[in-house]
Order: structure tokens, then C-alpha cells, then sequence
């Protein structure tokens, strides 16, 4: 009976843990979704999504290649890309810290952060 309570403590001390981390994580993340886009590492563009009103497009060009970039408000998405498999293309819409736009040819990035998606997905 001992060796029950025992592991029924641990159990529960371990949740409130991670409850209690995952509040902090919460509540020291910012308002507001940012897309940050990268190429090579180097940050090249910030975006507050939740500020866009309209929706425009821009391009990034380098070395590697250029990406057409479409914004709308609260989400983001590679319009056109001059690579080779089209992946960063083909993913579409994003607009929350789940998954990350990746074009590995250009080596570009566009990762969402923020907002009032953030926390917990089905991913964790």
C-alpha cells in the first residue's frame, strides 16, 4: 500500500511540474504571432501577424534563389519559390508555432511564434 501512494505522489508532482512550466512558457510569450523569417541563419524579416490588416507579397532573393512570400492577417505562406521539389510551396498556410515553412535549397525559414495558439499541440 505504501509503494502505491508512493508512485501516486510522484505522478502527481510530475504534472504539477509540467502544469506549472507550461504556464511560465505561456505567460512569457508574446501577445502576438510573429513570423520570422531566416535565410542562412540571419534573420531578413519580422512580421506581426496579428498587426497585417492587408494582405501584399514580397520576395526574397539571394544567392541560392527567391521565394514569393504571402502574407495575409494572422497567416503566412511561400506564394512561389524557383527551387527544384516545391515542398516549401506545397505546405500551405501557416499561422501558429506547430509547424515551420523550410525551403532547404534557399535555405530559408519562416517560423511563427506567439499568439493565442501557442502551448501545448497534439505534437507534445
Amino acid at each position: 500500500m505504501r509503494s502505491t501512494r508512493f508512485w501516486v505522489l510522484i505522478v502527481a508532482a510530475v504534472l504539477a511540474v509540467s502544469l506549472l512550466a507550461a504556464a511560465v512558457v505561456r505567460l512569457a510569450s508574446p501577445g502576438g504571432s510573429v513570423a520570422e523569417i531566416t535565410v542562412d541563419g540571419q534573420v531578413v524579416e519580422r512580421i506581426d501577424l496579428d498587426r497585417v490588416t492587408e494582405g501584399y507579397t514580397f520576395t526574397v532573393e539571394d544567392e541560392w534563389g527567391s521565394n514569393t512570400i504571402q502574407v495575409e492577417p494572422g497567416r503566412i505562406r511561400v506564394l512561389e519559390a524557383d527551387c527544384p521539389d516545391q515542398v516549401c510551396v506545397r505546405q500551405g498556410w501557416i499561422s501558429d508555432e506547430v509547424t515551420p515553412i523550410v525551403c532547404l535549397p534557399h535555405r530559408l525559414v519562416i517560423q511563427v511564434s506567439g499568439g493565442t495558439d501557442a502551448g501545448v499541440d497534439a505534437l507534445s
